[in-house]
């Protein structure tokens, strides 16, 4: 599992969405200016999700080896 961070650097809730491979799936609801540390499989997928006026929007879609916690910061979770 790789230790990844992110960073919510927006002024609303985000409901961030940690999609791997095996049916590895995890949810969080990241408040305004929150970090998030997580592990999570290689070539997982992040996605992030708002309300907006319509209703439930996707933000945004990140590979999960672009929020990597570089590995000498990195601890295991849980460890």
């Amino acid at each position: 599992m790789d230790t990844c961070l992110y960073h919510n650097a927006s002024n609303q809730m985000v409901i961030l969405r940690c999609i791997g491979p095996e049916a590895f799936f995890q949810e969080k609801v990241v408040f305004p200016f929150e970090d998030w540390l997580f592990s999570c499989p290689p070539q997982s997928r992040v996605d992030i999700w708002s309300h907006g006026l319509t209703g439930v929007e996707q933000l945004d879609s990140i590979n999960a080896e672009d929020l990597l916690l570089p590995a000498e910061l990195a601890v295991p979770v849980g460890g």
